[in-house]
């Protein structure tokens, strides 16, 4: 299996391509990286190669905010210029310039 360069950043607001949902980026596997049973949930008719990219968003839609797994072929940037109101956003990022977000300064030891 080949892997690719992920076409999408860390911090980056994207859109799902078909459900109405949009997020920000918080982590990439640079191939799928969850378990089988999940991936075989989704329908084969619209499920996903596994040979690309995977984003973990902080997601919204009009009535909840929840952690999304979302393959590249199904995000599109969000040209909205708004940041996302998912209430976990501010513990991982920092400054919001339209359409990206600065991560958080991390302290190590």
């Amino acid at each position: 299996m080949q892997t690719r360069l992920a076409k999408f950043a860390i911090g980056q607001v994207v859109k799902h391509r078909i459900f109405p949902f949009r997020g920000v980026i918080f982590d990439v596997d640079p191939v799928f990286a969850n378990t089988e049973e999940w991936w075989q949930s989704i329908p084969e008719a619209v499920r996903p190669r596994k040979d690309q990219p995977f984003y973990h968003l902080l997601a919204e839609n009009d009535q909840s905010s929840y952690v999304a797994y979302v393959s590249e072929q199904n995000l599109l940037p969000d040209d909205t210029g708004e940041p996302v109101g998912h209430p976990q956003a501010a513990l991982i990022f920092d400054e919001f310039r339209p359409g990206l977000y600065q991560l958080r300064p991390r302290i190590t030891h």
